[in-house]
Parts: structure tokens; sequence; C-alpha cells
């Protein structure tokens, strides 16, 4: 083993050790933030007798579809101030409404760009996805993407322990976590979706069947890539200037690394050193220099913001659509 691969091994150790730290941390805080009553953890737990039978093509393309409605909103509702047409939010299952979000001001003419750039794929993505699904397309669920009190985004804030007061200052008892309030905060409120899209795709790859479908899926993770990529470094940039963006990014990954099992996989943003020198961490891999992934149970810890196994919650107060496999809409048990 060279000395160049030794100090790159020690960097990995370092940075792991650095997670384990904050991780029962950041259980600790969910836990609170669910006796609280904020939406993480008081949630129903159907669907546990049901027989689990293994998942169709479909039925992970439907999974893929969910998560595409959430980004959609999301995305769509703060660039432009309106959501998918109503024509791409039908399909099998209850239709459900969203609650929350707003068109956000933006200052920073780059990050309008490229919150323009994401919003238009999401959208492609959306369609894409119930033309190849067809009549067995899911509807849109009921979503949560609110920035207020009650709001998804300031239970994960909370916990997170960057939710913040009328003067700005950090308060997660009755703070909020407000991804529309200027350019910094609805960057962190990408953070929060980016990553998980593409493990979760990745994680869905082993799952289809078809290569035709397992081709689509693939085109779609390579952008979900490009997508995480490029937040993760407009973050990393402008925390040079704002180090909080930073700590924030690594708080919110903490969190989602506190609901998503055992494993220490989750990374924020804050740089490294690598043989003497800075390193940036705007690719979150393993020590293979691979993405690495989350099951389908793993991604639903993190949307519904609980590491139990519950079937709805956080940004999906009633659960993903999935009405030919309900099976795929518990979350896992860790």
């Amino acid at each position: 083993m060279t000395d160049d691969t030794q100090q790159f091994i020690d960097v990995l150790d370092r940075r792991v050790e650095r997670r384990n730290e904050r991780r029962d941390f950041f259980r600790t805080a969910f836990g609170a933030a669910a006796v609280a009553g904020v939406g993480i953890g008081a949630m129903s737990l159907a669907g546990r007798a049901e027989a689990q039978t293994a998942p169709s093509d479909f039925d992970v393309l439907n999974f893929a579809l969910n998560l595409e409605y959430l980004e959609a909103q999301f995305y769509n509702v703060a660039v432009f101030g309106t959501g998918l047409a109503a024509n791409l939010q039908t399909g099998t299952g209850t239709q459900g409404a969203v609650t929350g979000g707003r068109k956000v001001v933006f200052t920073d003419p780059i990050v309008a760009a490229y919150a323009k750039e994401i919003a238009q794929d999401e959208v492609v993505h959306v369609a894409f996805l119930r033309t190849v699904l067809g009549s067995s397309a899911a509807a849109q669920p009921a979503l949560n993407i609110d920035g207020g009190p009650t709001g998804a985004f300031t239970a994960l804030g909370r916990a997170a322990g960057i939710a913040t007061n009328g003067a700005g200052a950090i308060d997660n008892t009755n703070g909020t976590f407000d991804p529309y309030a200027s350019d910094n905060n609805f960057l962190l409120g990408a953070f929060v979706f980016e990553d998980v899209g593409v493990t979760a795709y990745k994680g869905a790859a082993p799952l289809i069947s078809n290569k035709t479908y397992l081709e689509a899926a693939a085109g779609i993770l390579a952008v979900e890539g490009y997508h995480a990529g490029l937040i993760r470094t407009v973050l990393y940039a402008k925390g040079v200037a704002t180090p909080s963006l930073r700590t924030s990014a690594d708080a919110i990954s903490n969190a989602r690394d506190s609901v998503d099992g055992t494993l220490d996989d989750d990374q924020g943003i804050s740089p490294t050193t690598l043989n003497g020198a800075l390193a940036s961490n705007i690719a979150p891999l393993d020590s293979q220099g691979l993405a690495y992934s989350r099951s389908t149970g793993q991604v639903l810890n993190v949307v519904y913001l609980n590491n139990k196994a519950v079937s709805m919650g956080g940004f999906f107060p009633a659960g993903i659509n999935l009405p030919n496999n309900t099976s795929l809409r518990t979350s896992a048990a860790n």
C-alpha cells in the first residue's frame, strides 16, 4: 500500500468518525421532534402485515414517479410560483393536493438560472415516466412542501438544528426552515432532495429486469447526478463567504443519515484534507469511488422523516401512491 493510498484511507476513516460522533445527536433530535408533534413520528404503522411480493418493473417506476412528483412540485413552485399541470397529476390511486410552497425571489441570477433548468428537467421526468407507465401511472399523492411552522421542511430543519426564528437566530423549538425565503435557503432545500434521488435510482437499478426500463432509469439517474453535483458545488462555493451554508448542508446530511439505517453513507459538503491539501467533497462516494445506494425503505425513511416502519409522513403526509404494490409504501425499521 502506498503512502498516498494510506493517507486517503485515513481521510475516509476520519470522515466516518466525525459522522459517527454526530449521528446519535441527530437520532435524538428526530425523536424529540416526533414527541413535539412536528409530523415526523406520529404516523400510521399500517402495512406491516401485508404480503411482501416482489415488485414489478412498473412498481419500481411508479415508486420513482412519486419522488419525481415531489421534486417537480418543489422546483416549479419555487421557480415559477405554480405547480405541475393538472394533466400531469392524474392516474391510479387517490390523487392528493400540494400543501405549501411559494415563488422564490431570487437575487442571484446564476442560482435562478440553475433553478429554472432543474425545474424544467423534473417536469420532463414526470411526463416521461407517466408515458412509459401509461394507464398504470400512479396519481400524484398528497405532498407537503411547506416551510411554515407545521411544514415538512421545518420538521427536518428543527431536527437538523438549522431552524431559525424571525430574527435569524437558531430556534429548533419554534423556528422554521423556509426554503423559499432566499437563494441560500432554496439551495439547502434542493440539497434535501437531490442526493436522495441519486441514491434511490442507484438502489432501484437491481430491481428492474427490463433492459429498456433499466436504460431509462439509468438516464434519469445520470441527470439526478448532474443536479446533485450542481447543488453541492454551488453550496460549497457560496460557503467560502457564508460558512453556515456548508455546516447547514452537513447538518441536513447527518439528519438524513440518522434515519436511514446503521451505515453512515450520507455525506455533507465541508472540505477535508488529502495529502496535506484542502479537498472538496462534491461527489459523495464510497471507498471504491462509487455512488452509494438506498433501498426503497431507506428512501422512505428520509422523505417520511422517520427511522421506523411507517406508511406515511413528512413530505408525503398520506404516503406514496402505489396502488398495485402496497409493500413498497412502508419505510424501513431502523
